[in-house]
């Protein structure tokens, strides 16, 4: 299995785990407050990942000397601190910005992310391909089938969703930089982790009123957001990020809106109209699009 085949397979397990997410999010938010609940979450992430780093460290590594070297502790302890506060920022904002406008629209106006990228890179000299910006207006079309129901209207909930947008597309970009500089990935993620929790913690104190005892009672929903969200997902996508451009890997991990819907139809009993089933398809079109090279390969002959 080829290096890019390996990311997209992981940024794809990422997508899922995070569309899954949403029921878990939804039903976290009815026990404890937002800045509770991504606080414990995220720093659950982090704790998570401690004996996972340990038992990597402890395995032995086939082919070392042909690996390429590892980027000093240094840089991958800023990439961990620059990707956790980004992600303090970007998960804030979200969270914030549900709680003033419809679900739909949010869902919609975060899914923005995978045309914001492709401009960041623009803005960075990095070449976007003429597919890959006709897969993203692909994808937007579906996640408007998807996720739009009613008139569209700019409130400040929906100003403050796309901020939070912009900042999980800087996200995907910071990742992408020190990637390249050949961080620790899982490292950089836990560090990530504890970075946003800590920030989040001095947040909860500020402006919640935390009670331990509606914090067990959404024990259930922390721990998926925590371990599977936090602990794997973000993890999977750092690593994933590694072998796939950052343009695909943001259609690939938009995908976490079809199976946010799919999960809700399957697990809540939603139903799914035909202008959302379309929604969904077009989303896998422009993802499927995205990974097909339709360049002439010359025979070897």
């Amino acid at each position: 299995m080829s290096k890019k085949v390996r990311g997209s397979i992981m940024l794809l397990l990422t997508a899922i785990i995070w569309g899954l997410a949403f029921v878990a999010q939804s039903d976290g938010m009815n026990y404890v407050g937002p800045f509770t609940y991504n606080a414990s979450r995220t720093l659950l992430g982090g704790v998570v990942l401690i004996p996972v780093i340990a038992l990597f460290r402890l395995k032995p590594q086939k082919n070392k000397a042909d690996a390429p070297e590892k980027a000093p502790l240094k840089t991958t302890v800023i990439g961990g601190i620059v990707c956790g506060a980004v992600f303090f920022i970007a998960s804030t904002l979200q969270q914030i910005g549900i709680t003033m406008t419809t679900a739909g629209k949010a869902g919609f106006v975060t899914a923005l992310y995978i045309v914001i990228v492709p401009i960041i890179g623009v803005i960075i000299y990095r070449k976007t391909t003429l597919k890959i910006w006709i897969c993203c207006a692909i994808a937007i079309a579906g996640f408007y089938f998807l996720c739009i129901s009613s008139d569209f209207s700019v409130s400040a909930g929906d100003l403050l969703v796309l901020a939070c947008a912009f900042f999980f597309a800087v996200h995907i970009m910071v990742i992408d930089q020190f990637n390249a500089k050949n961080t620790d990935g899982m490292l950089m993620s836990c560090i990530q982790f504890f970075t946003a929790g800590i920030m989040m913690l001095a947040c909860m104190f500020i402006f919640e009123k935390p009670d331990i005892n509606a914090i067990f009672a959404a024990w259930l929903p922390i721990i998926y957001g925590g371990v599977m969200s936090c602990g794997v997902a973000y993890t999977l996508q750092i690593l994933g990020q590694r072998h796939t451009e950052p343009t695909v890997a943001t259609l690939l991990m938009s995908l976490e809106s079809v199976f946010a819907a799919l999960s809700g139809w399957l697990l809540l009993g939603e139903s799914l109209s035909v202008k959302e089933i379309c929604g969904c398809a077009l989303v896998f079109i422009a993802v499927v699009l995205a990974q097909i090279d339709f360049r002439h390969r010359t025979s070897d002959a």
